[in-house]
């Protein structure tokens, strides 16, 4: 989808518009929500008293919603539970290219930059199913197995959600682009794929006899990419939603 179309995509504006190669921005839900479920790993940025911070956390969509969570004592989610202006990125780097000139060395990529205002979940039933999510969303099922969280564990535990306003996506996927004269100057160039790989499961030590892995956590089997896990495992916890 192009820039110009508004079907199933989220405002344009000066904001979130790819400033810098237009033919590389793109707007729509599939391709914004796609690159956001392929992660579980965000940067959320926000200032505090004119002081811009940026922070690592884990992530989850429902529909154009966003949710993290992390301690009650986080300074992050103590200043967004009034409800403030945020940006949260994610990033999948897909190859490193290198070219015939310095200027033209770079990187095949997939990013996507959403833009709303974030606030603390207090309404006790989506907090509940939020806190049920962060585990469910990446590994389907598994919550009704384990023990249950004690009230002060959930206590402890803050969910910020951030309804997605604006949104861009950038890709770049050209590989080699050197200028046409370049081409002919016995220089080395080359495009080296980058991808995300899950190993071997590790059974924790202390497991009691006869507990086995559950064929649940299939989709977690070494030699998948982990972007295609995270959204199968989306798909399933949300039935394609």
């Amino acid at each position: 989808m192009t820039e110009g179309e508004t079907t199933d995509a989220y405002p344009l504006s000066s904001r979130n518009q790819v400033k810098r190669r237009h033919d590389r921005g793109f707007y729509d839900h599939a391709t914004v929500h796609g690159l956001l479920d392929a992660s579980m790993l965000c940067h959320v940025s926000y200032v505090i008293d004119g002081q811009p911070y940026c922070t690592p956390t884990f992530f989850w969509r429902e529909g154009s919603r966003l949710y993290w969570h992390g301690s009650s004592a986080s300074r992050m989610l103590r200043n967004q539970s009034d409800g403030q202006k945020a940006c949260l990125t994610v990033a999948h780097l897909d190859s490193l290219v290198l070219a015939r000139c310095g200027f033209n060395h770079s990187a095949d990529y997939r990013a996507v930059m959403a833009f709303g205002t974030a606030y603390l979940v207090t309404d006790e039933g989506e907090k509940e199913r939020a806190l049920v999510a962060m585990v469910d969303r990446f590994f389907p099922d598994r919550t009704a197995s384990l023990r249950q969280s004690t009230a002060q564990e959930i206590k402890a535990t803050s969910v910020i959600a951030m309804e997605i306003e604006q949104a861009s996506a950038k890709i770049r996927s050209k590989g080699v682009a050197d200028d046409d004269e370049d081409y002919e100057l016995p220089i080395y160039a080359e495009r080296i794929p980058v991808r995300t790989v899950l190993g071997a499961p590790e059974p924790c030590p202390r497991l009691l006899d006869g507990v086995e892995r559950p064929a649940s956590l299939h989709g977690y089997s070494q030699g998948r990419l982990l972007e295609d896990a995270l959204r199968d495992a989306h798909f399933a916890h949300y039935a394609g939603g």
